[in-house]
C-alpha cells in the first residue's frame, strides 16, 4: 500500500513538472511574439480591406471619416490670388459657402493648369432650407446688386478661364426669382469672352417655364439644376417647395427651350439610399434625355445638418460609373469628392463642346462647297 502511493506520488510529481514545463514554454513563445510586435495586418481580415472601418451609421452617433475622404488644406499662389480678386469685387463662390472639399484643387490649380471656381451670384442667401446645405437661409435676403453681373464679368475674364459654371442662391422672393440675373451675366461674360464655354447650375425657378427659358437661351452651353437624391428621400433632404418630378421637369423644359444645349444633374450618395433607388433615379433620367451625371458622396457640413448614413466605397462609385457609360448617359462623374461642379468634369464637357462645334464647322463648309 505505501508502495503504490510512493509510485503515485511521483507519477503526480512528473506529470505536474511536465505541464509546468510546457506551460513555460508556451509563455516564452507567447512573449517572444509580444516582443516582436504583431503588425495591424494581423488584426485584419485579408479579404475585406475595409476592416476596422465604421461605413454604415447604426446609432445617433457621427461616422468618422474614411481616409479616401481626407483632403489637404487649401493653400498655393493661385489659390490666394482668386480668393483675393474675389473679395474685391465682393463676389460669392459655391466653393466657399458650400464647403466644398475641392476647393484647394479647383483653386489651386498648378503652373500649367487652370483654375478653376463655381461663382455663385444673387447674393449668399437662400430662401430655401434644405437640410444638406450650409448656405444661410433668409426668407427676405438682400437686394440684388446690380454690379454683379459685370463684376463677375470682369473677374472671369482676369482668370483666362475656358468653362466656367455660374450657380445660385434660391431667390423665391424675386417675381423672376432671379432668372434674369442670370441671363443678364452671362451676357456680360460674353461680351468679354465670347469663346467661353458657360454652364448654368440653377435653382428650380419653382417649375415656371418663362424662368427656365430665359435662362436656356441666354447663351449658355450647358444647363444643370440638380435633383440632390432618390426620389424617396427627398422628403427629408431638400426644402418642401423643391421636389423629385419638378426638378427632372426642369431639365426636360430646358433642353425643349434649346435642344442643342447639354443638361447634366448630380445625386448624393450615402443618405440612406439604396441601390434600387439609384437606378431607378438614373432610369429615370435617361427616359428624359439627361445627358451628364456626376455621383458624389454626402458630407455632412455642421452639426446642424442631416448626418451622414454611409460612407459609399471607392468601387461602389467605380460601379455607378460604369453603370451610366452602359446606360448612355453623354458623361458620368462618380467618385467620393466628386461634385456637381468639378474641374475633371469640366475638362470633358468642354471636350464635348469643341467636337460639337468642329462638326458643325465641318458641316458648314461641305455646305458651302
Amino acid at each position: 500500500m505505501n508502495t503504490k502511493k510512493i509510485i503515485l506520488r511521483s507519477f503526480n510529481y512528473r506529470a505536474a513538472y511536465s505541464i509546468r514545463f510546457q506551460s513555460s514554454s508556451k509563455k516564452e513563445e507567447f512573449q517572444k511574439k509580444l516582443n516582436e510586435g504583431p503588425d495591424f495586418k494581423d488584426f485584419l481580415n485579408p479579404n475585406d480591406k475595409y476592416e476596422g472601418l465604421t461605413l454604415k451609421r447604426t446609432k445617433g452617433d457621427r461616422l468618422r471619416l474614411p481616409p479616401w475622404l481626407k483632403t489637404e488644406i487649401p493653400m498655393g499662389k493661385n489659390y490666394a490670388k482668386l480668393k483675393d480678386t474675389l473679395k474685391g469685387l465682393k463676389l460669392n463662390t459655391v466653393c466657399e459657402e458650400a464647403k466644398c472639399p475641392n476647393i484647394g484643387e479647383c483653386w489651386g490649380g498648378g503652373e500649367n493648369q487652370t483654375a478653376t471656381a463655381t461663382i455663385m451670384i444673387m447674393g449668399d442667401q437662400c430662401t430655401r432650407g434644405c437640410r444638406f446645405c450650409s448656405v444661410k437661409t433668409n426668407k427676405a435676403p438682400p437686394k440684388l446688386d446690380p454690379m454683379e453681373p459685370i463684376n463677375t464679368a470682369k473677374a472671369i475674364s482676369e482668370w483666362k478661364l475656358h468653362y466656367v459654371v455660374l450657380t445660385s442662391v434660391d431667390r423665391d422672393d424675386l417675381p423672376d426669382q432671379g432668372s434674369n440675373h442670370f441671363a443678364e451675366t452671362v451676357r456680360e461674360i460674353k461680351k468679354l469672352n465670347p469663346q467661353l464655354y458657360i454652364e448654368c447650375l440653377t435653382p428650380d425657378f419653382r417649375g415656371d417655364d418663362k424662368c427656365i427659358e430665359t435662362v436656356a437661351m441666354s447663351g449658355i452651353n450647358v444647363f444643370a439644376h440638380n435633383v440632390e437624391t432618390v426620389e424617396r428621400l427627398q422628403w427629408l433632404v431638400r426644402d418642401p417647395r423643391a421636389n423629385y418630378k419638378q426638378s427632372i421637369g426642369v431639365l426636360v423644359k430646358a433642353k425643349q427651350f434649346n435642344p442643342n444645349m447639354i443638361t447634366k444633374t448630380s445625386l448624393m450618395l450615402g443618405l440612406g439610399e439604396t441601390d434600387d433607388d439609384v437606378l431607378k433615379t438614373m432610369e429615370d433620367l435617361r427616359k428624359n434625355n439627361v445627358d451628364c451625371l456626376t455621383f458624389g458622396q454626402y458630407m455632412q457640413p455642421t452639426k446642424r445638418h442631416l448626418k451622414v448614413t454611409e460612407f459609399v466605397t471607392p468601387e461602389k462609385f467605380q460601379y455607378w460609373k460604369e453603370m451610366g457609360d452602359k446606360m448612355g448617359f453623354l458623361y458620368t462623374a462618380s467618385g467620393p469628392l466628386v461634385r456637381s461642379s468639378y474641374k475633371a468634369g469640366e475638362f470633358f464637357i468642354t471636350n464635348i463642346l469643341n467636337q460639337r462645334k468642329s462638326s458643325e464647322q465641318n458641316e458648314t463648309i461641305l455646305e458651302t462647297k
